[in-house]
């Protein structure tokens, strides 16, 4: 019995992998670079102008993550995280802001999202595309985060500290400042660690 190309080609491919005719390259398909710590192996959209970027280009550095909203009393906190990413950025921390609708206080479109930040509060770290932070819709990024942590965004600026070696450290709530003495000391420690 002769088995038509098609099924062949099918059969022939590894378990689970599509026939080698749909693996078509592109950002699915794209390598894998080994030296980037799983964590950082995600492309988030920017939120000034949408363009993809790796979080793999902060490899090495100690990052915050903050998930963010425009209309939230922890809004103003956006002024302290400018302030410690201005101060700290030149020793290796990177503040990364991710706007978030999830506790319904960021209903605004990226570009609203990115006026708001960079002329109330001249926001000059990071920004991601809103993306929802918690629960099954959580972005890859943020689910990790709450698996390494034990713990999800509670609500706004919920913030998570990851060493320079990509893996998480810390986690605060959103009643944690910026300059709070606890979030320092640890973030001090690992901009000390090589």
């Amino acid at each position: 019995m002769k088995i038509p190309a098609v099924l062949a080609l099918f059969l022939a491919a590894p378990l689970g992998a599509p026939p080698a005719a749909a693996q078509a390259p592109g950002p699915a398909a794209a390598t894998v670079d080994a030296a980037c710590p799983a964590l950082l192996r995600h492309t988030f959209p920017r939120l000034q102008d949408e363009k993809p970027q790796s979080l793999c280009q902060y490899r090495g550095k100690v990052l915050l993550v903050v998930n963010t909203a425009s209309f939230c009393g922890f809004t103003p906190q956006y002024e302290g995280l400018e302030k410690l990413h201005a101060r700290y950025k030149d020793r290796g921390l990177v503040v990364l802001g991710f706007p978030s609708n999830d506790f319904a206080q960021e209903a605004g479109s990226n570009k609203e999202i990115a006026d708001f930040c960079e002329n109330t509060f001249g926001v000059k770290f990071p920004m991601f595309g809103k993306t929802a932070v918690r629960g099954s819709d959580a972005n890859p990024l943020f689910r990790q985060l709450a698996e390494q942590t034990g713990r999800a965004p509670l609500w706004n600026f919920h913030k998570y500290l990851i060493g320079r070696d990509g893996k998480a450290v810390a986690s605060y709530t959103s009643l944690t400042k910026p300059d709070d003495a606890t979030l320092l000391k640890t973030l001090e420690q690992q901009l000390a660690a090589r």
